[in-house]
């Protein structure tokens, strides 16, 4: 059986048909049908000729193909419409999150998987948070001033505020610092002064270095966190520009918190993702401190404002022993957010993250208050970022030292002090005074101080400030984890560029909301408090109503005990009242007559 016989496919559409053409005269050959024909299929070319006008005279009468062709767009548009749904979908999985992931590789042409798996590959992340974008700001304009809102605040209780006069000397002088007044708005009217728009700031937008696998290429500086950048990366990240990309810490990840050393929870991470106008957030690590419940705060702000404690798993396993902590992870209106994997040993560093890097860890906030694990909060938030940060048309606010305003004199006091290593805080201000540090004087003026005092900051997250925290964080990492000796560097670089200040007050009206504690170590250190005995007023009692005698009667003493502060309270004398006047009569026997001397006392 040839394939002549069996027949041979030709034409496009595969029919069995061959034909043969010979001298213009068409032949059929000889074939061998194999499969019988259905009842209902054409036998011939004939009857499909026959079959085709048919169809198409009927389609064309019952306006069938406008139908087909109705019915076909209505399912291009559907297939499109589910598919930007599927697109949505996959990118609101994200958290809030749009990571648009670059390399330097994908230019050479290799692919995606092998930058990720590249010893020292680099990649960007970029965030996009849940409000508008800042207001722009040209770089050659003098000052970044806030846009704000459309709400007038009548009847400012503050607008004619001025310092009382300092009290008089006297020979109980408090010695050091203090906190003075402070005029704030009431609450009502100091959330009508939150801007409605952001403040508009130089820089546009900002993004993120990831490194799969940090490689450390100089001897001084960086880390596994914060990356290593070079000394050309550093320099090439103080200049100003509308579009910046640079390291802030996480660099292990484009999620912070996820698998990038300081890690968090994925329930934690998703609160911390949440949308706020402002939050409260503060920090314990290595079980440092004693945590500290807030004072005097509105029943609007409870309601509106989170208040975020960062602990480590050490000061975890401490307040669970201690009760304090329970399975609500709440302790009094602090929500725990329990940090796992921290980077480094020193449980101050530690802290420096959340501390500068609250940008990063809430990318859909406004306005954040920080302050110390040691310090208490008396004061309601929204007055707090009305007083320091929108009356002074500022991004960022911190105090300034109560008593030093020079880096250098800052630097002796820290070592004098045994914050850090004497050769470690020589080497960071050697490396600024060649960088052009020079010590404080009043030709620096409009800046007031070198030096803050950094336990409480207050800032709108705008790309500017960001860019200062990185910077500022950058520095911590590189060098001391003292970042009083970083602060002024950071700032007057970018001061240089683009006029965009810090706002320092007063320190004393930084004492004037918060309080400030001991340390737990310095409690430990401190001798047991000592016993103050105190004797009451005796009680003197009749024994017959017209008796001209009586019975004095001396209750046991109370045994007092200093407070953990180490203050011993100040002993009051009592007041003298009736028979009690008379001289020599506490804790003496009184003879009187009629009255037997064996008579129990």
């Amino acid at each position: 059986m040839t394939g002549g016989s069996l027949g041979l496919r030709t034409g496009s559409y595969g029919s069995l048909v061959q034909q043969q053409s010979t001298n213009g005269v068409v032949r059929a050959q000889n074939f061998i049908v194999v499969r019988k024909p259905a009842k209902m299929s054409l036998s011939g070319s004939r009857e499909k000729e026959r079959v085709i006008p048919y169809v198409l005279r009927h389609l064309v009468r019952r306006n069938v193909v406008m139908v087909v062709l109705l019915i076909t767009a209505f399912v291009f548009c559907m297939t499109g419409f589910f598919k930007v749904n599927k697109d949505s979908l996959v990118s609101n999985s994200m958290d809030y999150f749009a990571f648009n992931i670059t390399s330097e590789f994908a230019k050479k042409g290799s692919s995606l998987m092998d930058n990720f798996s590249a010893m020292n590959s680099l990649i960007v992340c970029d965030e996009i948070t849940g409000f508008p974008p800042p207001n722009p700001l040209d770089l050659n304009s003098s000052v970044a001033t806030p846009v704000l809102g459309s709400v007038t605040v009548q009847n400012n209780l503050c607008e004619h505020f001025a310092f009382p006069p300092p009290p008089p000397p006297s020979k109980r002088r408090r010695i050091g610092p203090r906190p003075c007044p402070v005029c704030y708005l009431p609450v009502e009217q100091a959330i009508a002064s939150m801007p409605s728009s952001p403040s508009a700031s130089p820089v546009h937008h900002l993004s993120y270095y990831h490194e799969a696998h940090p490689v450390k290429t100089e001897p001084h500086g960086g880390s596994d966190f914060g990356g290593y950048p070079s000394q050309k990366q550093r320099n090439d990240s103080f200049s100003v520009r509308e579009s910046m990309t640079m390291h802030c810490g996480f660099v292990k990840g484009c999620r912070p918190g996820h698998q990038t050393g300081f890690d968090i929870d994925v329930v934690d991470l998703r609160k911390l993702e949440q949308v706020h106008n402002v939050i409260v957030a503060s920090a314990i690590f290595g079980n440092y401190d004693i945590i500290q419940q807030p004072k005097g705060i509105s029943k609007t702000a409870k309601e509106n404002i989170p208040f975020y404690m960062f602990i480590d798993e050490e000061t975890e396993v401490f307040m669970k022993n201690s009760s304090v902590l329970d399975s609500r992870k709440r302790v009094g209106i602090w929500r725990i957010i329990v940090v796992r994997n921290i980077p480094y040993t020193d449980a101050r560093r530690n802290g420096k993250i959340p501390k500068l890097l609250l940008h990063r860890l809430f990318p859909n906030v406004r306005y954040s208050l920080w302050i110390d694990g040691k310090l208490q909060l008396v004061a309601d938030p929204y007055q707090i970022l009305e007083r320091f940060l929108w009356r002074q048309n500022a991004s960022f606010a911190i105090s300034r030292h109560y008593s030093r305003f020079d880096v250098f004199e800052e630097a002796e006091a820290n070592k004098a002090a045994g914050k850090y290593e004497n050769a470690s805080i020589d080497y960071q201000i050697d490396f600024y005074r060649k960088e052009g540090l020079t010590p404080y004087s009043d030709t620096k003026l409009p800046i007031t101080s070198d030096v803050p005092e950094g336990c409480v900051i207050i800032r709108e997250h705008i790309p500017i400030t960001n860019l200062f925290s990185c910077l500022w964080f950058n520095e911590v990492d590189r060098f001391t984890s003292r970042d009083q000796l970083s602060f002024s560097t950071v700032r007057d670089k970018i001061w240089a560029k683009v006029k965009w200040g810090i706002f320092m007050f007063l320190d004393c009206e930084r004492r004037n909301f918060v309080i400030q504690a001991y340390h737990r170590d310095l409690l430990e250190l401190m001798p047991p408090p000592a016993s103050i005995v105190r004797y009451p007023p005796p009680v003197v009692v009749r024994e017959k109503r017209n008796a001209r005698t009586s019975i004095v009667h001396y209750p046991p003493p109370v045994e007092l005990h200093a407070n953990r502060t180490g203050r011993t309270p100040v002993k009051k004398n009592p007041i003298k009242r009736g028979r009690d006047k008379r001289p020599g009569l506490r804790r003496h026997r009184k003879v009187v007559s009629g009255i037997k001397e064996n008579t129990s006392i």
